[in-house]
């Protein structure tokens, strides 16, 4: 049996994040992220397992080849690793401390430890890190705003709204796609197959937003984990557990586009 290569420290990366300690935890458990909002560094992460010790997942990096990656936790002691079981850069260690400043700000110290001896190798692949870190903090921070602003302002949608206006028919058709609010929850107005179609903009999965998702082949896909609908009926295309709330239908009447529930919506 061979000895694992000694590790050599090659760069920190430190930063505040403004999120809560929690959304960050879960951040972190959150192996299935890793390919869709982060789609401009990976191509694809398929799990292995996960608990509550951490997750094992083969991760294949864009335009690279595929890796074993582990991610261990110490919640206790605010810490995390990320391991490199095998491809390139097998042994490499990702160590990251975290440490709260407030009830929605913490300090994340990120160490990068890699099985290189050479100084200049070894300050260069350093930089690399940190820069991809910066880049996936930055869009981490994005999502955990994002979401803590969904979950403070989830509320049931309120079914004693009876209708809305939304405009002349050419009018509304020139705006496609349209959003707006009705009984306090947002959809969006769309042309699917020659027809105006209504569809809730909020992901059922963690509330990601789907008001920017393109329609294609009838569904919006979510930027953070990559669950498909169908703007049709709100099915989910791969979970049949998850669906689009329900949305308003649509009515024309005298040449205007008018939303309402339908018979029996919240009952």
């Amino acid at each position: 049996m061979t000895d694992a290569p000694a590790l050599h420290l090659a760069g920190i990366y430190r930063r505040q994040v403004h999120a809560s300690l929690e959304r960050i935890w879960e951040n972190v458990f959150d192996w299935e992220h890793l390919a869709h909002l982060h789609d401009g560094s990976f191509a694809d992460c398929a799990l292995i397992d996960a608990g509550p010790w951490g997750w094992r997942v083969v991760l294949t990096p864009k335009g690279a080849a595929s890796q074993l990656i582990e991610m261990r936790a110490d919640r206790a002691n605010g810490r995390y690793t990320s391991t490199t079981i095998e491809g390139t850069g097998v042994g490499t260690e990702i160590r990251v401390a975290l440490s709260p400043c407030g009830s929605s700000q913490v300090d994340v110290t990120v160490e990068f430890h890699l099985p290189e001896a050479r100084k200049e190798r070894l300050a260069v692949m350093g930089d690399a890190y940190v820069a991809a870190y910066a880049r996936l903090w930055d869009e981490d921070e994005a999502m955990m705003q994002a979401r803590e602003r969904a979950l403070a302002g989830r509320r049931p949608p309120n079914f004693s709204v009876p209708r809305l206006d939304l405009g002349e028919k050419q009018a509304v058709r020139a705006a496609l796609p349209l959003k707006f609010d009705f009984g306090e929850a947002p959809f969006r107005l769309v042309e699917l197959d020659g027809k105006l179609v209504v569809h809730s903009t909020v992901c059922p999965h963690w509330l990601g937003p789907l008001d920017e998702a393109p329609v294609i082949l009838g569904q919006v896909r979510c930027p953070w984990h990559g669950y498909r609908f169908y703007v049709a009926n709100g099915a989910c295309a791969a979970h049949p557990a998850l669906k689009l709330g329900p949305a308003p239908k649509i009515s024309l009447i005298e040449g205007r586009v008018v939303v309402a529930w339908p018979a029996g919506a919240g009952a």
